[in-house]
């Protein structure tokens, strides 16, 4: 299937919010699945689909790397993370034909627009305690050195390397005109990691007899990338303290309010500012990037990177600005995150507004347990705060009591737990006995973004959900599957997992 198109979609979340879809292995189906997309949020408005398979995260292919080392990826990646998807129909095809889908021969494409500009690429590799997974080989008749034998798999694989792209750079530095050994050994001494700029052979031709540089390449490959902040200022201003290294003109974020306009936009301590704007700011003095700053009014860009991300772009002696520049010129590139949630609205059926004021408030959920217990199950994502409402039984006494999907628990029985541990929400289930109240919030980020605690101050008589009493225990008993909420064994909660159901893996992104 040589045709086929992967689509390259970028996600941006704000701070404490995901992005808006699970992340599945399932029984009997190959490859990572995109499940559960959240109405609404940054994987449906950028164009995720149902059954798509995650092929590569920030350009590393991931097909077949374990769930929890592709969970460990997106959630190291920061608020921005990039992926390559591949649809249903065309991964099942591919997979009954064998292709190589980590050495794809057509060109993907970005929202449904093809990437037709030929660019060099920079690979960042992390040696493993098997190398690195890749030879390199030169020929008399032919100049330049090429990679060959890259393992399937390989670090070298993951990275982006492909078998005859050729090599430009190691660590920033041309070995053009290099012989074999003088890079063999420039490769020994970089240590644990090394940063290549490649060529394969259809840009190499493009670029025939004209000067190639890091300039050029695009980064999308690279495992860490800096973050683009859109930051407004509240009413004490920002949040943050600006901090200068003499020496180097660089300048870091420090003290970072808890709560303030720049924690809530994804800004790190330590973070380094590369750029106001679009203005790079590492020749500008302390006082340049003040005024630089203050010009902007009550709203500022920031491109900033943390310390991996910094140390990985000087190995490789380019500029972060790289990945401005990129994104800036990706017209096929999709929305962040707040920039679509300004865009005309998807075409549904129209909603009340009272309907869509009802939504945001809470609801109150009384149930009796039957024989065959409440029917849902609790999902706790480690590294979220928060429980949720996973597996809720059709018929069953959740299911009629108005219990859904991804509702977030309030209170169960009058105790808060939005703080609880997965445990004490299951303990607190468990010892209520055969009747259970639950304080739920559908919509919660919507309710979190406009600053409101969610109490039983927002009820009212219409939001309540009634009593259901099973006067059929029988029959319910066909229908509900699952005796009680249960905790997953602790090594499943290690990977966040959503059910103990051994046929799927998911974790909500």
């Amino acid at each position: 299937m040589a045709g086929y198109k992967p689509s390259v979609i970028s996600l941006t979340k704000r701070q404490g919010h995901t992005f808006g879809f699970y992340l599945r292995v399932e029984h009997g189906e190959e490859g990572h699945l995109i499940r559960c997309l959240e109405m609404g949020g940054p994987a449906e408005l950028a164009g995720m689909k149902d059954g798509g398979r995650i092929l590569r995260v920030n350009g590393t292919f991931v097909d077949e790397l374990s769930h929890s080392e592709v969970v460990d990826m997106v959630r190291n990646s920061g608020p921005t993370v990039t992926f390559h998807i591949l649809d249903e129909a065309s991964y099942v095809q591919a997979k009954a034909q064998e292709v190589n889908l980590s050495n794809p021969q057509s060109t993907p494409v970005a929202n449904g627009v093809s990437k037709q500009d030929l660019k060099p690429k920079l690979c960042y590799l992390v040696k493993s305690s098997s190398g690195y997974g890749f030879s390199l080989r030169s020929e008399k008749s032919e100049p330049g050195l090429f990679m060959t034998e890259v393992m399937q798999g390989s670090v070298a694989d993951r990275a982006g390397v492909n078998v005859k792209d050729r090599l430009l750079e190691v660590n920033g530095e041309s070995v053009e005109g290099a012989t074999h050994e003088q890079v063999v050994e420039k490769i020994k001494l970089s240590g644990g990691s090394i940063m290549f700029l490649l060529v394969d052979e259809e840009t190499d031709r493009q670029y025939q007899n004209k000067k190639i540089g890091a300039w050029l390449a695009t980064a999308k490959h690279l495992p860490h990338q800096p973050r683009i902040t859109d930051i407004t200022k509240g009413p004490d201003g920002y949040g943050f303290v600006l901090k200068e290294d003499v020496n180097q003109k660089f300048h870091f974020l420090r003290d970072i309010d808890r709560g303030s306009p720049a924690e809530r936009a994804g800004v790190k301590e330590m973070d380094r500012l590369v750029a106001v704007d679009g203005k790079e700011v590492e020749e500008c003095n302390h006082g340049q990037v003040v005024d630089m700053i203050r010009q902007s009014g009550n709203k500022c860009c920031f491109l900033v990177v943390d310390k991996a991300t910094d140390q990985m772009y000087k190995q490789g002696k380019v500029s972060p600005m790289l990945f401005l520049e990129e994104t800036a010129g990706d017209s096929s590139s999709p929305p962040s995150y707040t920039e679509a949630l300004n865009l005309p609205a998807p075409v549904r059926l129209s909603t009340p507004v009272q309907a869509k004021e009802e939504e945001l408030k809470p609801k109150l959920c009384r149930m009796e347990k039957t024989p065959a217990g409440y029917g849902f199950h609790l999902n706790g994502i480690v590294g979220v705060s928060g429980q949720f409402i996973k597996d809720v039984v059709s018929g069953g006494a959740a299911d009629r009591a108005g219990l859904q999907e991804d509702d977030m628990v309030v209170e169960v029985n009058g105790e808060n737990v939005e703080q609880s541990s997965h445990d004490e929400v299951v303990a607190l289930i468990r010892s209520s006995g055969s009747s259970l109240e639950m304080l739920l919030a559908n919509n919660n980020d919507q309710l979190k973004a406009k600053g409101v605690s969610i109490t039983r101050l927002l009820l009212e008589e219409t939001s309540y959900a009634q009593v259901h009493t099973a006067d059929t225990p029988e029959e319910e008993e066909k229908h509900e599957e699952k005796a009680r909420p249960e905790s997953p064994p602790e090594q499943e909660r290690e990977r966040a997992k959503s059910s103990s159901s051994q046929d799927s893996i998911d974790e909500r992104l």
